[in-house]
């Protein structure tokens, strides 16, 4: 059976036993001045001068008051910070692995995803069912968003129509920290069935280094020359890194 909870300050329910165990209730069963002081001038300042305003730990805060109300969540912000490095690695860290670090239990993992999830769809909106030549930074965005703080490999398809819109959007595979199985036949099968006239190839590297492998160079040609027996034109191979992303078309790959 699945329970929803919404979420308030007042509700204990929501806490794992670990999380309920470092409550930090006064006699009255209220969180201390010092927090709640904490917490409305964080909020102001988010609230004033957006995300630019707060370093990464401090927009974790932000989403952790939500699943953690009777906690000073700060220490707890700071350990995903050190542990995964950056704002967009946590939000996108496996649930496995966040449920290694102290302090974290269903109310914080949910929060996280919850915010992973609207990111992403918020980047696809704006490139789903639009030209993607035209608005190519989008697409871009959209890529590092999905796919930049994975920690193993994953491969995408983005497939065409005639007039370059953006039609579908699907992975094809996942894979380890440094390989991902890729299948040509099912990447034009696919195109068939959606009656794709081309497609964009994406996949990350996890190591946060886009340089294609021999590997990547190979299976890329594959697709492409099955695409031009089908009629489905290959535009594009973009490798997804940490900070960066390299495109075959640019590099002289393709």
């Amino acid at each position: 059976m699945t329970h929803t909870h919404g979420f308030s300050d007042s509700q204990r329910s929501l806490f794992d036993p670990d999380e309920a165990g470092r409550t930090v209730l006064d006699p009255a069963g209220r969180l201390p001045s010092y927090i709640q002081d904490h917490r409305r001038r964080l909020r102001a300042r988010f609230v004033e001068g957006g995300a630019a305003a707060i370093p990464d730990y401090e927009l974790l805060e932000l989403i952790l008051f939500r699943a953690l109300p009777r906690i000073d969540v700060k220490p707890l912000a700071r350990r995903l910070i050190d542990t995964f490095g950056d704002f967009g690695r946590v939000i996108s860290a496996p649930t496995a692995r966040l449920r290694e670090i102290d302090g974290v239990g269903d109310a914080v993992v949910q929060e996280l995803k919850i915010v992973e999830a609207a990111a992403h769809r918020l980047a696809r909106a704006r490139v789903l069912h639009r030209p993607v030549l035209s608005s190519w930074d989008a697409l871009l965005d959209y890529c590092r968003t999905a796919m930049a703080h994975r920690e193993t490999e994953q491969f995408r398809a983005l497939y065409l129509d005639r007039k370059n819109v953006l039609i579908a959007d699907e992975e094809q595979a996942r894979g380890t920290v440094d390989h991902v199985p890729v299948y040509p036949r099912e990447v034009m099968k696919r195109g068939l069935e959606l009656g794709a006239s081309a497609l964009i190839l994406v996949h990350n590297h996890p190591s946060g280094d886009p340089t294609p492998s021999q590997a990547d160079i190979a299976v890329t040609e594959q697709i492409r020359q099955a695409g031009a027996v089908l009629g489905i034109v290959l535009h594009d191979h973009l490798i997804v890194g940490k900070s960066r992303e390299i495109s075959f078309r640019s590099e002289g790959y393709l």
